[in-house]
């Protein structure tokens, strides 16, 4: 009797988690596929019945942070994306550059853990990256003050400090430098929806 459409998904859904966790805790290069499926409890017979290959597998582990894991994350931290308040922004900002956020490995956000993989792979995992960067952006957009181009502004500034920032201590884990280099990234992330005034009273 064959599987169910919902079974299929299921399983499917196991093997993008497993696969995010994996890419996260490892890079691409140092999982295989057979490490893949044996983290998901599959066999690697089945891989194939929900990929084409490991890329494709990554870009949808890549893909699947906006609305799975990041949501539940989201949601810890208290930011609701479509609330028009600069509370959110500063929830999020705030939650991305913690250092439980960068002692979470496994958890982390794609466009800190991958940022140099996606580099190096083909077009389908750079849209997924794409996608989720901008999906980071229009939080920040949305919930910040001033007029469109401003809010734009600032929010494409805040993606890439809060994403830099991490990309950096990650990289230098243990160290003084890693723990400067966030700080000073929540530090000054958390100024760019004030206005000079307040800028230079802060």
């Amino acid at each position: 009797m064959p599987y169910s459409k919902e079974h299929k998904q299921q399983v499917r859904a196991r093997i993008v988690e497993a696969a995010r966790r994996l890419f996260n805790r490892h890079g691409f290069d140092n999982v295989s596929i057979d490490q893949l499926m044996a983290e998901a409890g599959l066999t690697r017979g089945g891989f194939y019945s929900h990929f084409d290959s490991k890329e494709a597998v990554f870009a949808a582990a890549t893909a699947s942070f906006l609305n799975g894991r990041g949501a539940i994350w989201r949601e810890d931290a208290g930011v609701d994306p479509t609330a028009g308040q600069t509370e959110m922004a500063k929830r999020m900002v705030a939650s991305y550059l913690s250092r439980e956020h960068l002692d979470q490995v496994e958890d982390q956000c794609p466009l800190i853990a991958y940022a140099t993989d996606v580099a190096r792979a083909g077009p389908q995992v750079q849209e997924s990256y794409r996608e989720l960067l901008e999906g980071m952006v229009s939080l920040f957009e949305h919930n910040l003050p001033g007029d469109p181009q401003e809010r734009g502004k600032r929010a494409r500034a805040l993606a890439a400090m809060c994403v830099g920032g991490m990309v950096i201590a990650r990289a230098l884990p243990g160290t003084e430098t890693a723990e400067e280099i966030r700080r000073s990234a929540l530090d000054e992330a958390m100024l760019l929806w004030m206005e000079p005034a307040e800028q230079a009273a802060a």
